[in-house]
């Protein structure tokens, strides 16, 4: 083994700061936070429970353009029964809603939309990302618009 000599004081202090960080110092008297570790525990227990999920977030403005009176409420609905539900039968969620956007003239526009909401295993991905891009041109073709707003959040779920 290799000898070590220390022949100044900055040396010694040097050798005694390599040690301290090579093996650590005394212990920090801190009390345990017991409501820390009970959450911890409380969310690797919930993440323990559900599976993972995508949750697919649709927004559907109503507003047209040209003069063209908006998308009424029955015209909606039956967009939801005859295209959304076949491929999301499981179900979905539906909220009514106000939205604004700014479009591809710049003009701010304000109208009634809707926010629909679809959930499914993240194994399921590939398959329901057709579906939805599907669902979102239909619309904006059978109405002329210009888009359909979209956002996936990945979630733990447990129904």
């Amino acid at each position: 083994m290799p000898q070590i000599r220390i022949t100044t004081p900055a040396a010694v202090l040097l050798a005694a700061a390599a040690l301290l960080l090579t093996f650590g110092g005394p212990a920090p008297q801190v009390p345990l936070d017991t409501r820390a570790v009970t959450a911890t525990a409380d969310r690797d227990e919930a993440s323990a429970r559900g599976t993972a999920y995508v949750s697919t977030h649709l927004y559907f403005g109503t507003g047209r353009h040209d003069g063209h009176p908006p998308i009424t409420e029955e015209e909606f609905m039956k967009f939801v029964a005859d295209v959304v539900t076949p491929r999301f039968p499981s179900g979905l969620t539906l909220q009514e809603a106000r939205g604004q956007w700014r479009d591809k003239e710049g003009d701010i526009n304000k109208e009634r939309s809707y926010e629909l909401t679809v959930m499914y295993p993240v194994r399921e991905a590939h398959a329901r990302n057709a579906d939805i891009e599907y669902i979102r041109r239909l619309y904006c073709s059978t109405w002329q618009l210009e888009s359909v707003g979209r956002a996936d959040v990945r979630a733990q779920v447990d129904f």
